[in-house]
């Protein structure tokens, strides 16, 4: 058995948690002009190669705008930003998400859902409805909150590849980490037979292929976590 080597993280790699840390929070509001190079290397105590490479990689991430022969200023990250962006505000504060994030998350997946059903409807065969009944009993055999929101999720992913887009499967992945968090919120506060009923649901409408109440369905429960009787915004 072979075991990998263990790393920490590298100057570089905690810069721009800093960064980010203090944008997020906001600590660094959008137009904030930063320090120069120099200044910061000498705030931080590290090298002006490590804030080079550093706001590099902010920029990229749509967290700061470099003005040549200005300086480098904070950016708008939700005008700017990509999934980079995305995963670094989700895993900001240990994961932990604000009622507008986990708000944001969710119409997300609402219209992410809602945009599946057509494919899956028109891709999907026999086979694979098959494969997500299976599925759909994990959930009901589930222990625990965090078993059964992973394999809720593990629902979810299938479905999306089971559409035959080659995007929207690394799009859900992306969201895992945050998803479980609240499916497990969801558990406790309201019984894993709950979020076992939603599942059973959405597969049925699937397995009769009735895109109508597939659709309303998505709407129904979703739209009760969101603004409903089974929202999830505080543990």
């Amino acid at each position: 058995m072979e075991f990998e080597k263990l790393s920490a993280p590298s100057l570089k790699d905690l810069f721009v948690k800093q960064i980010q840390g203090m944008i997020l929070s906001g600590e660094l509001p959008e137009g904030t002009a930063l320090p120069p190079e120099r200044e910061l290397a000498q705030q931080m105590q590290v090298s002006r190669a490590v804030v080079n490479g550093g706001l590099a990689e902010l920029a990229a991430q749509g967290f700061v705008e470099v003005r040549p022969r200005q300086g480098t200023f904070v950016a708008d990250y939700r005008r700017n930003g990509n999934l980079s962006t995305l995963i670094a505000i989700m895993e900001y504060n240990g994961g932990t998400l604000g009622r507008e994030e986990i708000r944001s998350i969710l119409e997300v997946r609402r219209a992410l859902e809602h945009m599946a059903v057509g494919l899956i409807l028109r891709n999907a065969t026999d086979e694979d409805i098959d494969r997500l009944g299976d599925l759909v009993a994990r959930i009901a055999g589930a222990q625990t909150p965090l078993q059964a929101a992973e394999r809720a999720f593990e629902f979810q992913h299938e479905l999306a590849l089971i559409t035959g887009n080659s995007i929207l499967p690394l799009f859900y992945y992306s969201f895992r980490a945050p998803v479980i968090v609240l499916w497990v919120r969801f558990c406790r506060r309201y019984g894993i037979e709950a979020l076992c009923r939603n599942t059973e649901l959405l597969y049925t409408h699937l397995k009769n292929r009735d895109e109508r109440q597939l659709r309303r369905w998505i709407d129904t429960y979703l739209g009760e976590a969101i603004e409903g009787g089974q929202q999830i915004y505080n543990e």
